[in-house]
């Protein structure tokens, strides 16, 4: 029913307009005056103002709008001069001054007249920018950029469906309205940050989830190209589909925020209105209902300064928005010293700062803009003395300058710096080389100041490495006269005498206190000494008294690196143990014996017999065998090497029997058992 009742009265406006338009003809609305304004200054908005109606002679009021450039607080419209019919009434939400009759619709007579005496003011001693008046006969804003109207409708919880339907059922002098799109700054400042207050405007993405678009008027169907959303929005929350401009105090003034068709049933995400637009639509009439006019606040908008090494003479650059550039030696107060974007200085010897401006003549107030001519000193650089070094060091050389700071170079035209600071540390020097500093004050170079580091030679020695045989005597010598010497060992003298280290080292030092170590690696050879010949069967190893690097033979002709040999043939044997450098042989005498562990004398012709191998060798052994009692049973000889098995010619039973073996009086006597087995 509310919407029902809203359409009812928005068709019997439309009804009593066009009969009000079919017999009424729209006044036409013609200012001039675009000007320059001084700061701190108050400026007529015009310097003429027409409006010619040909079946009127008032109407009820005017409304002039900073429509573009307003800033809320600094700018003011205030209506001055003596004007007893007219009324005045300043909006600084809005920033619009409304011109009304007292008592009675004015005349345009009278209303041309207060218009021409509205001037504008700001209060800041620096302002910027431009701007533009809108002069109109209807209250709906206008910007004049566009030739647009924004009206806010107020309509406390309206649904944005219907907010549309009645934007679109709405008209201005002729004039087709639609809920507002917004596409640019301007259109955002004027509908937004200077509406009446929080509303729909003509903004969706019901279509598609993020994909915003406008749904109404001219732009029906196009895809938002400029957005002023409010921070953390748009949300969608609680299927959040239609564009509203925030209420105020909530965030950015003028921002936007998404909201359900319905939004909240209060506080401030209740609708509480809407913003309809007038213009663009084909078939609107062209319409002279309003007017503008501009000011413009000139600025410095660049500035290019200037630099120089000592003394020189610069061209200082200069732009500004509008307006001849003036150029002045002081910050405020005097005459221009010149004219014109760039100004060229006389010889300077020191840093001048010149200031700038492009207010008219007659401005006594705004600031000047700052543009330096800077001389640089150019720098000298003193350089300390370096002391010599040793071949293979570094050196510190250190540098002071007046001004700037100090670069290193490793030749005279070098232009990459191997260093930077006062102090630089060479790499390691082996022969004399030459450094060059140079300063640098803001690009002003001082000429490079060469540093030779002069490097002595170190003594030249060999490290050696020395072979000797144990207990061998060795002098060792630093191999250079006439220097100085400090061993490992303590000692001072050229030689020394080795004593059984491995390891000597000695410092040299020549007479530019330069010093070189060489070092001495003893290799010891140990002698070879046989402690004993183990004889395990028929194995035969060699037991050293102390390791060393020996080879090993039992022929004294076939030597070999294992001290283990293998000997199939009983027998006395000499081992053989050299030194592989040289360093003593040794040898010592051996037995090795090969005894059966048993026999079998069954007179099969295998193992009839219990034969000691090697035995026939050694005509001065003796072999006695034993029974398990200690009876002896048999004696054998070199002549008489076996035993069958019998005694007395009576075959004895199978068991174990026991042996003495005595090679020679040298070889101890060896003892053992056998087997028997029938």
């Amino acid at each position: 029913m509310k919407l029902k009742k809203q359409l009812l009265l928005v068709l019997l406006f439309a009804q009593s307009y066009f009969y009000a338009q079919t017999f009424n003809v729209a006044p036409i609305l013609t200012a001039s005056g675009n000007q320059i304004y001084c700061p701190l200054t108050s400026m007529k908005i015009v310097t003429d103002m027409t409006i010619v109606d040909p079946d009127n002679t008032g109407i009820d009021a005017i409304y002039i709008q900073i429509s573009s450039g307003y800033t809320i607080g600094t700018d003011v419209l205030t209506l001055t001069g003596t004007h007893p019919t007219i009324s005045s009434s300043w909006n600084p939400t809005l920033g619009k001054l409304t011109l009304s009759g007292i008592t009675s619709q004015p005349t345009y007579t009278a209303l041309i007249a207060a218009i021409k005496d509205v001037e504008f003011s700001n209060s800041s001693p620096n302002p910027s920018g431009f701007r533009t008046f809108s002069i109109t006969v209807g209250e709906a804003n206008y910007l004049p950029s566009n030739g647009h109207y924004y009206q806010y409708i107020s309509n406390i919880g309206v649904s944005w469906t219907s907010a549309k339907a009645l934007a679109e059922l709405s008209q201005y002098y002729g004039l087709q309205g639609y809920l507002a799109t917004i596409t640019s700054v301007e259109e955002k400042q004027l509908s937004g940050e200077q509406a009446a207050g929080a509303g729909w405007i003509g903004g969706s993405d019901q279509e598609t989830e993020g994909v915003w678009k406008w749904m109404s008027g001219p732009e029906a169907g196009t895809n938002f190209s400029y957005t002023f959303w409010n921070n953390g929005e748009p949300n969608n929350l609680g299927a959040e589909d239609y564009a509203h401009i925030t209420s105020p105090g909530v965030g950015i003034l003028g921002s936007w925020n998404d909201l359900s068709n319905t939004g909240e049933a209060s506080g401030n995400y209740q609708p509480k209105g809407y913003i309809v637009e007038y213009g663009g639509t084909p078939g609107d009439p062209i319409l002279q209902i309003s007017t503008s006019s501009t000011i413009t606040i000139p600025s410095i908008t660049s500035t290019t300064p200037a630099s120089n090494c000592d003394s020189a003479s610069m061209t200082l650059q200069a732009t500004t928005n509008i307006g001849t550039i003036n150029w002045y030696t002081n910050p405020s107060g005097g005459t221009p010293i010149h004219t014109g974007t760039s100004f060229t200085t006389p010889v300077l010897t020191t840093t001048t700062t010149y200031y700038v401006d492009s207010f008219p003549s007659g401005c006594t107030s705004g600031t000047r803009t700052a543009i330096t001519a800077t001389i640089n000193q150019v720098p000298t650089v003193t350089l300390n003395p370096v002391t010599p070094i040793c071949e293979g060091t570094t050196a510190s050389i250190t540098a002071s300058t007046n001004f700037g700071t100090i670069s290193w170079f490793d030749s005279i035209t070098s232009t990459s710096p191997i260093a930077t600071g006062p102090t630089f540390v060479t790499p390691n020097l082996s022969s004399n080389t030459t450094y060059y500093a140079q300063a640098n004050n803001n690009g002003c170079l001082s000429p490079r100041v060469s540093v030779l580091v002069s490097v002595n030679q170190i003594p030249v020695v060999n490290d050696e490495t020395i072979e000797i045989c144990e207990n061998d005597t060795l002098i060792l010598n630093a191999g250079i006269t006439g220097l100085s010497y400090l061993w490992s060992t303590g000692e001072t003298t050229q030689s020394i005498v080795y004593n059984g280290s491995n390891n000597y080292s000695v410092v040299i030092t020549n007479s530019s206190n330069c010093s070189k170590t060489k070092n001495f690696t003893i290799i010891e050879y140990a002698e070879p000494i046989i402690q004993e010949v183990l004889v395990e069967e028929s194995t035969a190893t060699l037991i050293m008294t102390q390791a060393g690097d020996y080879e090993f033979s039992i022929d004294g002709v076939n030597y070999q690196d294992s001290n283990v040999f293998t000997i199939q043939q009983g027998g006395l044997y000499i081992a053989y143990a050299k030194e592989k450098h040289g360093c003593g042989l040794d040898t010592q005498s051996f037995v090795v014996i090969s005894i059966p562990l048993f026999f079998t004398p069954n007179g099969d012709g295998i193992n009839d017999n219990w034969i000691i191998k090697g035995l026939t060798h050694y005509p001065n052994a003796k072999v006695a065998i034993f029974d398990r009692y200690g009876k002896l049973i048999i004696q054998l000889t070199a002549t008489k090497f076996f035993w069958d098995g019998t005694y007395f010619g009576q075959q004895l039973i199978s068991d174990d029997y026991w042996f003495t073996l005595k090679i020679d009086d040298t070889t101890p006597e060896v003892k053992g058992h056998f087997s028997m087995i029938r």
